[in-house]
């Protein structure tokens, strides 16, 4: 018998019961649904993290804190810490072949005033280069120079937040004059908007001045609170972290055998750990919605019974006029194929109108892998074989002279 005249069968059987074959699709067809919208979800939600996160920073940008060790069996937070000095920032600058650039940090909050308007922000207090590391650019004005780092300027520039606050009425702030807590700081230049990072904060409420005037008119320290820097190119980065663990022990004159009173991250350090994170949520939620396949497999195990016993007599009227058990096997499976497939082509897509749904109501850009579609027509073929192959089994093996008795 040739395989066509299987498939006209089997089509004709599935068309003889219409509705039982869409109830029996259901479970497929919300099992491929929610895989692809989950791997679409999670693919769009790694891609829009990504995206925030190089917000904050150029990908080849490395952070280099303080060690948060013990004093006194207390843990110490970083800011209090007081390991790195700027001989350590000028060691990197003139001695790292791998860094293209190189900015000391120091940070504290207060109040900024300008005239009856006041708001509470941050000052970072760094040198020229950063901007430069953490892609933030100057809308207008400009930045300070490195003769204002050395004579420890009061100059600063403002995020779009502390100038919206501190100018409601629109007016410029350039060239005026603020107060940060009680020290007048001059505006030179207004930072372009950031908008909130990865983890809700706002990247537009800061202040930026240099570091110098941060350390010696608002602290009243020498130490740094961290480092950052950007490697000659991303490719680079762990030569470069290994150069800076090496520059900043001889500088601590660390012995060989003990612990760095340091700690260093790179971007593509926490992309990794995004990536990791991101990829086994979204895997583990895809495994949580593909149990609606095996349902949706049961069911069509169960609904090729319930079509083997119904037609035990046609079976067998079959059998006696020549039909071997091999091509009733292959017409039940074909028939479980059908269903199954039917069914994974109506989730892929419904799968795809609900992701680009879910996406603008989400405000992100879902992203469908075309390799999650070859995915889901593989487990429906797979799913069909596996779970019509015993009912269709057991349809093959049935004596013909049985089955035309069969009442």
């Amino acid at each position: 018998m040739r395989y066509s005249n299987l498939i006209k069968i089997a089509l004709k059987a599935l068309a003889n019961n219409k509705t039982r074959a869409l109830l029996t699709m259901l479970g497929i067809i919300i099992g491929i649904m929610s895989v692809i919208v989950i791997l679409a979800l999670g693919s769009g939600a790694k891609e829009s993290i990504k995206d925030q996160i190089g917000t904050m920073g150029s990908s080849d940008m490395i952070m280099i804190m303080p060690y948060m060790g013990q004093e006194g069996g207390v843990t110490q937070s970083a800011s209090n810490m007081q390991s790195l000095k700027r001989e350590d920032y000028e060691s990197l600058l003139n001695d790292a072949k791998f860094l293209k650039a190189v900015s000391p940090v120091v940070t504290t909050g207060g109040q900024a005033i300008s005239g009856s308007n006041n708001t509470p922000t941050t000052m970072y207090g760094v040198s020229p280069s950063y901007l430069g590391i953490r892609n933030i650019n100057v809308s207008s004005g400009a930045i300070f120079g490195d003769d204002d780092v050395s004579r420890a300027t009061k100059v600063c520039l403002l995020g779009r937040t502390v100038a919206d606050n501190l100018f409601p009425d629109g007016e410029d702030p350039l060239g005026k004059t603020i107060r940060f807590n009680s020290t007048p700081m001059k505006v030179v230049g207004l930072l372009e908007s950031k908008g909130a990072s990865s983890v809700g904060q706002d990247q537009d409420d800061m202040i930026i001045a240099p570091f110098t005037t941060v350390q010696k008119r608002f602290l009243a320290i020498n130490h740094l609170h961290s480092i950052y820097a950007s490697t000659v190119s991303e490719e680079y980065t762990n030569e470069a972290m290994a150069e800076i663990k090496e520059i900043l022990r001889r500088n601590h004159k660390i012995l060989e055998g003990n612990d760095d009173d340091f700690q260093l991250m790179s971007m593509e350090e926490v992309m990794g750990t995004i990536d990791s994170v991101t990829g086994l949520l979204t895997t583990l939620l895809a495994c949580i919605a593909g149990i609606s396949l095996l349902v949706g497999g049961i069911g069509i195990m169960n609904i090729m019974y319930v079509s083997v016993t119904e037609r035990i007599k046609e079976i067998g009227l079959r059998m006696s006029i020549g039909a071997k058990g091999i091509h009733i096997l292959i017409q039940f499976l074909i028939e479980a194929v059908i269903i199954s497939l039917l069914g994974g082509l109506i989730g892929i897509i419904l799968g795809w109108a609900v992701s680009a749904i879910a996406g603008l109501f989400l405000d992100m850009n879902t992203v469908i892998q075309p390799s999650s579609v070859i995915i889901s027509f593989a487990i429906c073929t797979l799913t069909g074989i596996f779970f019509g192959w015993y009912p269709a089994k057991k349809a093959a093996n049935l004596n013909p002279i049985d089955a035309i008795r069969y009442e």
